[in-house]
């Protein structure tokens, strides 16, 4: 559920490089001119601990392709559980809106599973909301005795009408009110990364626009299925479901790169 930052330094100098990992390419972005690179890797979730063979695959100026190997070693974690009561609404939906929530969810994970192939990321990641984490990512929560599936993303405490602002710059490609998660906004910050935004009172941005760090992109609410307002921020990396706050620290003294 973390994210990993690769410094990748070649005697060569590359035109593109990506690692192969978890079945996936994650694509890496030069920082000085071919020679360095830095790429993100993303651990999903679901992930069992345990040593993990990755590729480094680039290709120099002469189209030739050269490699490297290197070793992951993923440690377990414990995530929380909770238990809770609440309305059978917030449980199991009508039988009226399942086709609504399939298309939706179609909808979303045919974003989650695009990659650009420009970085429009800079430097560290932002809270969205100054709030604190109400619930954790990977929180596993039992509803009225039955066991859902593990928290996806991070929930943090907000007033109706706090800003939401982008944690960092990218472009808007959905603005939607989903059944589960309300008034949503879907931020593409390229390569393979995005930023899932939801529960909001009001949006402030339409779909295609390029959004700068710290610009509003909404308003905290409580729409979709929920006990109380608050904002719900996922990120995705090459599909990977990643701790946000993993990818804020990771972050964090990375400079204007």
């Amino acid at each position: 559920g973390e994210a990993v930052l690769y410094d990748i330094h070649s005697s060569l100098t590359l035109e593109r490089l990506h690692i192969k990992a978890f079945e996936r390419n994650f694509p890496a972005f030069t920082v000085d001119n071919g020679l360095q690179w830095n790429c993100l890797v993303g651990l999903d979730r679901d992930v069992p601990p345990g040593q993990y063979r990755i590729e480094l695959v680039g290709v120099d100026l002469k189209g030739q392709r050269v490699t490297a190997g290197d070793v992951l070693d993923i440690l377990p974690k414990e995530f929380p559980t909770r238990k809770l009561t609440v309305d059978p609404k917030y449980v199991s939906p009508p039988a009226e809106v399942l086709a609504r929530i399939r298309k939706e969810q179609e909808l979303v994970e045919s974003i989650f599973t695009t990659t650009s192939s420009t970085r429009l990321w800079k430097g560290p990641f932002n809270l969205p909301v100054p709030g604190e984490v109400i619930s954790e990512f990977g929180k596993r929560s039992i509803f009225n005795n039955q066991p859902r599936s593990a928290h996806s993303g991070t929930d943090f405490r907000g007033p109706v009408g706090t800003p939401i602002r982008a944690p960092n710059s990218g472009r808007v490609v959905l603005t939607s009110d989903l059944y589960y998660s309300g008034k949503t906004v879907i931020l593409d910050h390229g390569m393979g990364m995005y930023s899932y935004l939801a529960h909001m009172s009001e949006i402030m941005v339409k779909e295609g626009d390029s959004v700068e760090k710290g610009s509003i992109v909404g308003k905290v609410g409580a729409t979709g299925r929920v006990t109380g307002p608050h904002l719900h921020w996922t990120v995705r990396l090459r599909i990977s479901r990643i701790d946000p706050i993993s990818l804020v620290s990771i972050l964090e003294n990375y400079g204007d790169r």
